[in-house]
């Protein structure tokens, strides 16, 4: 789990409507590294039954995993900001086996 300390200096979570994401920050040793992550994407993986769901609610909701996918992109040699897409938050599927 991610420590977020809160305080006046640490960067709130926003929706920003003109791009539809919500933008976040994730402290990572001491700094904060900007990140995005669209509005539909938070619907499809999270609230996909519900038609009145708060992209930035769910977000909240969800931030450790979505914390979490940030890191594996930044340690994946990803920069900052980083923007996630569907892939980065869905479960991970079982791999079928050929035969079984």
């Amino acid at each position: 789990m991610i420590s977020k300390p809160i305080d006046v200096d640490t960067p709130q979570a926003f929706f920003h409507e003109p791009s539809g994401t919500v933008r976040f920050w994730v402290l990572v040793k001491d700094r904060y590294v900007g990140a995005s992550i669209g509005k539909k994407t938070l619907h499809y993986r999270y609230e996909p039954s519900r038609f009145d769901d708060d992209a930035l609610a769910t977000y909240h909701a969800n931030s450790s995993e979505i914390d979490a996918a940030v890191l594996r992109h930044l340690a994946g040699g990803s920069g900052s900001p980083v923007l996630l897409h569907d892939l980065d938050v869905l479960h991970k599927r079982p791999r079928l086996i050929a035969g079984r």
